[in-house]
């Protein structure tokens, strides 16, 4: 469907009557803020992009042990940790 210039003025219409004049200005300035936070956003991401092309996560050192929680809401002890009680 292709809009055409009248189909843009029904839609300002519409959009003048539910908002009421009052609001339209708030409602244009909180979406150009929001705009200009989106746009930062991206041209940060883009940004770290650029610089770290070959970032990877890095991997626990060895000797590290990853404890999992218990159903008790307690971290349980290492394999190496319990040995040596």
């Amino acid at each position: 469907m292709k809009f055409t210039p009248t189909h843009i003025v029904v839609l300002l219409v519409l959009v003048l009557l539910v908002f009421g004049s009052s609001k339209l200005p708030d409602i244009a300035r909180s979406v150009g803020q929001s705009m200009k936070v989106f746009k930062k956003e991206v041209k940060e991401l883009r940004d770290d992009d650029s610089k770290d092309p070959q970032a990877q996560i890095q991997q626990p050192q060895e000797g590290t042990y990853y404890t999992e929680p218990t159903q008790s809401g307690q971290t349980a002890q290492s394999a190496e940790g319990s040995s040596q009680k």
